[in-house]
């Protein structure tokens, strides 16, 4: 008797190239700022320093100049969700929201004293990144210096190293990776200003500094050497703020992840609060204003509509400053039901908030001519489209206007 006998089949070879470390990542935060299909649109005029506060340009599509695009990405300003790679080169509209803004960033580099501290809120798709984007643009205009944040989430994700500060009592963390990281982003995006300042104090640090170093290369410095990296920013942030230093910028984005407890742990295995992490905690303090920029300058934060925690201490901050800025709005009570988070709370409770609301139908037919004139929309932009597009994206919010008029054309 004869049994069948098949034969197994060898497994095949893998031919194909993995992934080098980290690569699937850069191609996830790839960005596209060009598309070379698309027209260019005559007559697009750039943002200039000058122009910065002029209500002229108001629902206006403004163009931003190459240099300050290169600083930009050097921030991680530009995200992967937005509309940069439809359209020939970056330019954001110039809505009333950013008119406000340019206007206080003027008064500001006039007087060269003031800080505006401010929460940017909103419905989901309404611009509130693309906001800080300008404001960020309009200080590199101006020459400040600017440190940007670009998620707060990958401050608090347990996704980077952390260690216990020594001599911190109660035990803060420091990120040493993600400092050396965003000292590497302030030397890049603020080289030319940077360059012109030269190291002028003691610092106690652990590795020898010429004394006649300039500050973009102290910065480069402590970039290659991550267990000082901290002892470092604390150095630049002394010499930044020192007496006819420059106005300084600070933006986060996605704040509500740093409003509670993180995902790290203490050696006791407990949530460590967002707070006790020392790179949150120094903007928290710039935030609330127990830091303060004697130079002047701006702190940006902006929540996020998606893909975000919920903090009931942040939203209640929110409400509230909203309601002590509105003439006649009662202010809301906190439930005493309920635990509030009081390091959360009390970090926002003296901020300023802007409320992000749909484009008005004036704004809304700017960026409906800039879509056109770059061909990504090929109709006629008169009143009766304006109108009907601005009703289907909910009142102009200029994500949704963008996906009914150059994404999803319907």
């Amino acid at each position: 008797m004869k049994s069948l006998r098949i034969a197994k089949k060898k497994p095949t070879q893998d031919t194909g190239r993995k992934p080098a470390p980290g690569e699937r990542k850069a191609m996830r935060k790839r960005i596209v700022l060009s598309n070379t299909n698309a027209l260019e649109v005559p007559g697009l005029r750039d943002l200039e320093a000058s122009a910065i506060g002029d209500a002229e340009f108001e629902n206006q599509v403004m163009g931003i100049p190459g240099p300050v695009v290169d600083q930009l990405r050097a921030v991680e300003a530009f995200k992967t969700n937005q509309g940069w790679g439809l359209f020939r080169r970056p330019a954001a509209l110039m809505r009333r929201d950013a008119i406000e803004l340019s206007k206080a960033i003027r008064s500001i580099q006039a007087e060269n004293k003031t800080t505006l501290r401010r929460v940017i809120t909103g419905e989901r798709a309404s611009g509130k990144t693309t906001l800080l984007l300008q404001a960020m643009s309009m200080a590199f205009m101006k020459e400040w210096v600017v440190v940007n944040f670009p998620d707060a989430k990958e401050l608090v994700i347990n996704h980077t190293a952390y260690d216990h500060a020594p001599g911190t009592n109660p035990p803060q963390y420091v990120q040493k990776d993600y400092t050396a990281q965003l000292l590497r982003q302030i030397s890049t995006a603020n080289e030319a200003v940077l360059d012109k300042m030269k190291l002028s104090q003691k610092h106690n640090l652990p590795i020898p500094v010429p004394e006649d170093i300039t500050l973009r290369a102290f910065a480069e410095l402590g970039a290659k050497d991550r267990d000082s990296s901290w002892q470092f920013l604390q150095a630049l942030w002394k010499e930044l703020i020192k007496p006819g230093g420059p106005p300084i910028m600070v933006c986060m984005d996605n704040l509500s992840y740093i409003m509670g407890n993180s995902k790290y742990t203490d050696r006791d295995f407990k949530p460590i609060h967002s707070h006790d992490l020392l790179l949150v905690r120094h903007f928290t303090d710039l935030l609330s204003g127990n830091t303060k920029l004697p130079n002047g300058g701006m702190v940006l934060a902006a929540t996020s509509g998606s893909c975000s925690p919920k903090s009931e201490a942040m939203e209640f901050a929110i409400k509230a400053k909203e309601a002590q800025q509105t003439p006649g709005a009662e202010v809301p009570q906190w439930n005493p039901y309920l635990a509030r988070d009081e390091r959360s709370y009390n970090s926002l409770r003296d901020a300023e908030v802007q409320r992000l609301r749909g484009l008005t139908r004036e704004e809304a037919r700017g960026i409906m001519e800039y879509y056109a004139a770059s061909g990504m929309m090929r109709r006629v932009v008169d009143e009766n489209l304006v109108s009907e597009k601005w009703t289907i994206s909910s009142g102009g919010i200029i994500g949704e206007l963008e996906r009914s008029t150059v994404k999803y054309r319907i």
